[in-house]
């Protein structure tokens, strides 16, 4: 079997690796399989059949970290890529910079994500382009931009209006079930918003998040085998938010015991087409 050739080349093998991580295997596919397109599982469970790459540079948008390999999704988060690069254009902004998709093959990832495992999940940088003609080598070495002040309770002197508008512009995308930003980023659109807030409700404050937004794609029409997350609550979200700069940033009493590392993903944890994609030409 395929996968099982991976583990070999990987050194994945002896009784210590009877069970190797999923994450090791996902991460040595180098490509997509010819399969049909499908998100297989849900966000933080599953993998990508037939995933479509997004080129490294369009007329709006650069994929950035290029060694990564993580610019593959499912055809819908390349259009809705798309689509997002040309709304930055109308609101000022060159285009845009894409961090992470999702491996060829989807699933865990050594590092850096427990979810983009089915291919609906993309990292859009918050620094605005000077230029979309950047070298491979530029990609690897920009950094992105902070919005986030030092205090975590706010934003700082970075934040722009057109920030507001490329996060609205995404928001409003029907394609898209929810957007993470950081707490101090999602209060500020709140304050900040105007007219017609029914948008704010797909934003949600969670760690980190304060050099880029990430979105994700609702399942696409047609896809059986992709699990949805349960439905946001009703309302903006902004009263809800306060606690993200505010009690959970203060100090919290020690824990009496260390929790125990949650352990890897293993092949036999996903669902049982993953073993199939792995396996696809």
């Amino acid at each position: 079997m395929k996968w099982l050739g991976l583990i070999a080349a990987l050194g994945l093998v002896g009784p210590a690796y009877a069970d190797p991580p999923a994450k090791a295997l996902f991460s040595a596919a180098s490509g997509p399989s010819a399969q049909r397109a499908a998100p297989i599982g849900s966000y933080a469970r599953g993998c990508l059949a037939g995933a479509v790459q997004l080129p490294e540079s369009g007329a709006t948008w650069q994929a950035m970290r290029l060694s990564r390999n993580r610019h593959f999704g499912d055809p819908s988060l390349v259009a809705f890529i798309e689509r997002l690069g040309q709304s930055a254009t109308k609101i000022g902004w060159n285009g845009i910079y894409v961090g992470d998709m999702s491996q060829p093959r989807g699933g865990p990832m050594n590092g850096g994500h427990k979810s983009h495992q089915i291919g609906l999940d993309v990292d859009i940088w918050l620094l605005p382009p000077e230029s979309l003609d950047l070298s491979a080598r530029q990609r690897e070495n920009i950094s992105s931009l902070n919005l986030r002040a030092r205090d975590q309770r706010s934003v700082n002197g970075n934040w722009t209006p057109e920030h507001l508008a490329l996060l609205r512009a995404a928001a409003e995308d029907p394609a898209v079930a929810r957007i993470f930003v950081a707490g101090a980023i999602k209060m500020q659109l709140c304050a900040d918003a105007s007219g017609d807030r029914r948008w704010l409700r797909k934003i949600r404050p969670w760690w980190g998040h304060n050099t880029h937004f990430h979105v994700r794609l609702n399942c696409p029409p047609g896809a059986q085998n992709c699990e949805e997350q349960a439905a946001i609550p009703a309302g903006d979200g902004c009263e809800a938010a306060q606690w993200w700069v505010t009690d959970a940033l203060d100090p919290q009493p020690a824990p009496s015991a260390p929790a125990a590392p949650r352990p890897d993903l293993l092949l036999a944890d996903l669902p049982a087409q993953c073993a199939a994609v792995l396996e696809a030409r």
